[in-house]
């Protein structure tokens, strides 16, 4: 026994003996019985402690044991856990709990029976701790609500004090609405339920959005059976993105596309609302299954198309502006609402097939002329080209034939090459059109795209909207020219430029071509021609229609050859016959002797041969 209860108790047997002797003078006190005890209780001493000891409780240190709260204040608890004397905890362990109050159990843990001043040393916050992971568990087997104080803000979300334990809670779980501010949080009570635990990393996630979507759920269930189409609702503005704005309607959201907001084009939903603005919307429709209801803005105002000019015509002049831009055209607002195509063909009076961006941007201020105007099917066609004169109504007087003109090169095609002499008069070089020389294979060789080029009108097709053009016209035919110096069997010097398998391409003086077989190409010494070789060529053909040449290089010494042999022939022709002139002439001065000689002989050997016979 302490010092302090022998105190206590000899104080109270003190007291207790001297009431139940308060009526003995003090000089009749009996001292011997009181220091004895005798006479002072009612049982026996050993009886009367046993029932003490049972009043008070059996308290180890490093236990959880429940408490209750006799008294606080700003910044203690006072917990009574039947000890002989009470603990005192700090007010900050019960920061989770705003709602304590005197009479309510706590756990608490037992730190030390007595400190140096002989004070209960109790913490609410180990014990807390110490039962957390059994709490933790069962609130999330049982799925149970929990309460958690929030203390601070972290990536992503809060951090939370569960039992004890730092869980946390993720920005979407915090709110069934988007978060803008998770500071206004910190310091809060809430209501949380247990989503996740990892037990290997002692993770712990709460949710406070699942209470309230189980709270939404039925709300959600009793307004969607009340929807009708064509409803009109006030709604608040709740999460803007760039395909529509999604509105609480008091429990549950609808989206309106971007489309249903305006009857005017809309680049991003914050052009026409903002967020928490409060607005009424129209319901277009909605599925119970999926809770999904689609609304409407611009359908609680009317169509622009009803309100347009009735007075608007084809043919009139509008302007506009330019609100949408694609490769086939533009969209041109005239009014809030009310929109028309400009095609690409109808911007330019040019026939070649180019981008609507070359000629408009969106935002370009235009005027245009109505072509087409349907109000039924709210449909518009516009054009820009029509502001000008087509430049084929005077086509006759401008490029009339034979005229020369200043071109650009469009485009090429293998057989010829197209250019534009102004924007909307096109025409066509055809390729045998481009050179009196040349032998154009493909139109690249001669020019390129977006040259200039000079071009003569050969023939006006106004109803096709076509020009035929030439080139090589503005020059005289060289050709006739040509028929005298390129005649058959003169010699020229030419160079080899091309050589293929059939033969080579030979260029000539005056800038003419000429082709040779390969047979042609062969030198006086066997071996054949080779390119960018200069040699003596003879003109073996010349087509002045089909502006053709043919030349060879072996005839020049093969001729040359032919006419020296020829020459010999007739040398010896001549030394032959002067020969045999000669001998008839020595026959003819023969004497007569002579002559009876050989009869003589000749009679002589026919008798041979009769005897022989």
């Amino acid at each position: 026994m302490t010092n302090n209860e022998e105190i206590l108790r000899e104080e109270g047997t003190a007291k207790q003996f001297a009431s139940k002797n308060a009526s003995i003078p003090v000089d009749q006190f009996d001292w011997d019985a009181f220091e004895s005890e005798q006479g002072l209780y009612d049982d026996s001493k050993d009886s009367i402690l046993s029932k003490y000891d049972q009043t008070l409780s059996n308290v180890a240190v490093n236990e959880v044991v429940d408490g209750t709260v006799i008294s606080m204040n700003k910044r203690e608890v006072v917990v009574n856990i039947g000890y002989k004397s009470d603990g005192v905890v700090s007010m900050n362990e019960f920061r989770y709990n705003p709602e304590l109050k005197v009479g309510d159990v706590v756990e608490v843990y037992v730190e030390s029976q007595e400190d140096k001043k002989g004070q209960l040393n109790l913490s609410h916050k180990k014990a807390r701790v110490l039962r957390s992971w059994d709490r933790v568990n069962e609130a999330l087997d049982k799925d149970e609500v929990i309460k958690g104080y929030i203390k601070c803000r972290t990536r992503g979300g809060m951090i939370v004090d569960v039992f004890g334990i730092e869980a946390f809670l993720p920005g979407s779980q915090i709110d069934v609405k988007p978060i803008r501010d998770y500071d206004v949080y910190v310091g809060k009570t809430m209501e949380f339920k247990v989503v996740k635990i990892n037990h290997e990393f002692k993770n712990v996630v709460v949710s406070h959005k699942a209470l309230i979507e189980e709270e939404l759920e039925q709300q959600k269930k009793d307004i969607i059976a009340k929807l009708e189409k064509g409803q009109v609702l006030e709604g608040t503005v709740k999460n803007i993105t760039s395909y529509g704005v999604f509105i609480d309607l008091g429990g549950v959201d609808g989206l309106i596309h971007i489309t249903d907001l305006s009857w005017g084009r809309v680049n991003h939903p914050e052009e026409i609302v903002e967020l928490d603005q409060k607005l009424n919307v129209v319901i277009l429709d909605f599925d119970d299954a999926k809770k999904r209801i689609a609304l409407g803005l611009k359908q609680l105002t009317a169509h622009p198309w009803d309100s347009l000019d009735s007075n608007l015509k084809v043919g009139d002049k509008v302007k506009g502006k330019v609100v949408v831009m694609a490769d086939y055209g533009a969209f041109v607002e005239i009014a809030t609402g009310v929109e028309g195509l400009i095609h690409v063909s109808e911007m330019s009076w040019s026939q070649h097939l180019r981008s609507a961006q070359e000629f408009l941007k969106v935002g370009d201020e235009v005027e245009a002329v109505i072509l087409t105007l349907d109000r039924d099917e709210r449909k518009m066609s516009l054009g820009i080209k029509q502001l000008r004169q087509d430049p084929w109504e005077n086509i006759e007087e401008k490029y009339a034939v034979n005229s020369k003109h200043t071109a650009r090169v469009r485009n090429f095609t293998n057989f010829g090459v197209f250019v534009e002499i102004e924007e909307g008069v096109d025409g066509l070089i055809h390729i045998s059109d481009l050179s009196w020389t040349k032998k154009v294979k493909h139109p690249s060789e001669f020019t390129s795209i977006g040259a200039e080029i000079e071009v003569v009108v050969l023939e006006i097709d106004k109803e096709n909207r076509r020009l035929s053009l030439g080139h090589k016209q503005l020059e005289e035919n060289p050709w006739d020219v040509f028929e005298t110096v390129f005649t058959t069997d003169s010699i020229h010097e030419g160079t080899i430029v091309e050589l293929e398998d059939k033969g080579a391409r030979i260029a000539l003086p005056y800038g003419v071509d000429g082709f040779a077989t390969p047979k042609h190409l062969t030198k006086e010494d066997g071996t054949p021609a080779k390119l960018e070789e200069k040699l003596e060529f003879k003109v073996i053909e010349f087509n002045k229609g089909a502006k053709r040449i043919i030349v060879s290089h072996s005839r020049t010494f093969e001729d040359a050859k032919k006419t020296e042999e020829k020459a010999e022939k007739k040398a010896k022709a001549a030394a032959t016959n002067k020969a045999v002139k000669k001998v008839k002439t020595n026959i003819e001065k023969t004497t007569l002797g002579d002559i009876d000689a050989l009869a003589a002989l000749k009679s002589e050997m026919e008798g041979k041969a009769n005897t022989e016979e």
